[in-house]
C-alpha cells in the first residue's frame, strides 16, 4: 500500500492534458499541411512556404514529444512554442501578397496557432490561456492588416479565447481532483496500518497490560500501584491506536485539528472532538493549537496540584469552538489586569489575540475555587478588509 501511496503522490496531474493536447497538435499539423497543399498555388514564394511548413512540421513533433514526457522544464517548450506560432503567422507576409492575406488566415492556420494557448492553459491556466490567446489573436489582426476589424466579423480571437478558457479551467480542475485522490489514498493507507498495527498490538501488548493491572488488584499492596499504572498505560495505548488513522497532513493546503490538539492528551488533559476530520486552513489549525496549548499551560502552572483539563473541538460547519476547561483553582478577580499591567502578556496576546486574528473571541470564565474556562470560537474561513 505504501508503494501505491508513493506512486499516486508522484504523478503528474497535468501529464494526461499535456498528451492530449499533443495528439490534437499532431492532428492539427495534418490540417496545416492539407491547408498548404491548397493554398500554395497562391503563395508569391511557394518554395518559401513550404521551408515554413517544415519548420512548422518539426517543431510541432519535437514539443509534442517534449511536453508529452515531460522530459524538461515545460516552460521553456511552452513559451518557445508561442515564439513559433507568433514567427510563422508573421511569416505569411513573406510568401503572400497584401491581397491574399488580408482576405485568408494566417499560413499556420488558426487551428494550429491554438496549440500554443493549450500549452499555455495546461502550464498556467485560464489567466496564461486566455493571455495566450489574446497575443495570438493580436498577432494574426496585425499580420494580416485587419486590427480595425469588427470583432464578430473575424473569429480568430473568440475561437482562441475559448480554447485557452476551457482548457485553463480543465486543467485547476484536475489538479484539485488530484489532491483530493491523493487525501484519499494516504487516509485509506492510514486505516490499513492503524488496523494491521491495532491486531498486533492487541494480541501482545494490551493482553499483558490487562493481566498486569488484574493480577495487581488481586494482589493488592504495592501491587495495586502497578496495576494503576499498567490500567494507565493501557488506555493511554488504546488511544493511540484508535487515531492512527487520524492524518495531521490533509493535502497542502487543510490540517485536521483534531490531530494537533490530541497530541496534548494526557493522564492529566482530556481531549474530546468529532469523530470526522475538523479541516482547516494550515494557519488557522496551528493558531488554535498554539492558543489551546498556552491554555493548557497555564492550568499546569497555575491551577493547582491533580488539576485535570478538559479539551472540547465542536465543529459547526461555517464555525469551530474550542473549549479549554480545568477544575483548578480558578483565577482571582483583577489577576489578569494586574498580570497585564506588569508586562505578562501570555493570555491577551496568545489567546485573546489569536483568537481576535483568527476573526473570532475568546472568552474567559473562572471564579476562585471553580476552575478556568476558556471558549475560543473562530470562524472556518474569515474575510479580511
Amino acid at each position: 500500500m505504501g508503494g501505491t501511496v508513493r506512486d499516486r503522490h508522484d504523478a503528474d496531474p497535468d501529464a494526461p492534458l499535456w498528451r492530449a493536447s499533443q495528439v490534437f497538435r499532431l492532428v492539427t499539423l495534418a490540417y496545416a499541411v492539407s491547408s498548404q497543399i491548397s493554398t500554395v498555388p497562391n503563395y508569391t514564394r511557394p518554395e518559401l512556404s513550404w521551408f515554413f511548413i517544415a519548420v512548422l512540421a518539426g517543431w510541432s513533433v519535437l514539443s509534442a514529444v517534449l511536453l508529452s514526457r515531460g522530459t524538461t522544464q515545460r516552460w521553456k517548450v511552452v513559451a518557445l512554442d508561442q515564439v513559433v506560432a507568433i514567427a510563422l503567422m508573421g511569416a505569411t507576409r513573406i510568401v503572400a501578397d497584401p491581397e491574399w492575406y488580408s482576405n485568408h488566415q494566417t499560413m499556420p492556420t488558426t487551428l494550429w496557432v491554438a496549440n500554443a494557448v493549450l500549452s499555455a492553459a495546461v502550464l498556467g491556466g485560464p489567466a496564461a490561456g486566455t493571455c495566450s490567446a489574446l497575443v495570438m489573436a493580436t498577432v494574426s489582426a496585425v499580420v494580416r492588416d485587419q486590427i480595425n476589424l469588427d470583432l464578430w466579423r473575424d473569429a480568430t480571437a473568440p475561437v482562441l479565447v475559448a480554447v485557452g478558457v476551457a482548457m485553463g479551467f480543465a486543467t485547476v480542475t484536475a489538479r484539485r481532483a488530484h489532491r483530493q485522490l491523493e487525501q484519499a489514498v494516504r487516509m485509506a493507507a492510514a486505516t490499513e496500518e492503524r488496523d494491521r498495527l491495532a491486531r498486533q498490538v492487541h494480541d501482545g501488548v494490551l493482553q499483558v497490560l490487562a493481566l498486569v493491572q488484574r493480577r495487581g488488584n488481586e494482589l493488592g499492596g504495592p501491587a495495586a500501584e502497578l496495576a494503576r499504572l499498567a490500567g494507565e498505560q493501557e488506555a493511554a495505548l488504546r488511544m493511540l491506536i484508535s487515531e492512527q488513522d487520524t492524518r495531521v497532513d490533509c493535502g497542502d493546503e487543510q490540517v485536521d485539528l483534531r490531530a494537533l490538539l490530541r497530541v496534548r492528551a494526557g493522564a492529566n488533559v482530556t481531549v474530546s472532538a468529532p469523530a470526522d476530520p475538523v479541516l482547516l486552513d494550515r494557519v488557522r489549525a496551528a493558531e488554535l493549537a498554539a492558543a489551546a496549548a498556552t491554555a493548557l499551560e497555564n492550568t499546569a502552572l497555575h491551577a493547582g496540584p491533580g488539576a485535570k483539563a478538559y479539551v472540547l473541538l465542536e465543529d459547526l460547519g461555517d464555525e469551530v469552538i474550542l473549549s479549554i476547561r480545568d477544575d483548578g483553582s480558578g483565577i482571582p478577580d483583577g489577576r489578569l489586569a494586574e498580570a497585564q499591567a506588569q508586562g505578562r502578556m501570555g493570555v491577551s496576546k496568545s489567546i485573546v489575540g489569536r483568537a481576535a486574528w483568527l476573526g473570532g473571541v475568546a472568552v474567559l470564565d473562572s471564579a476562585p475555587g471553580e476552575g478556568t474556562e476558556w471558549e475560543i470560537r473562530v470562524p472556518r474561513v474569515v474575510t479580511r478588509d
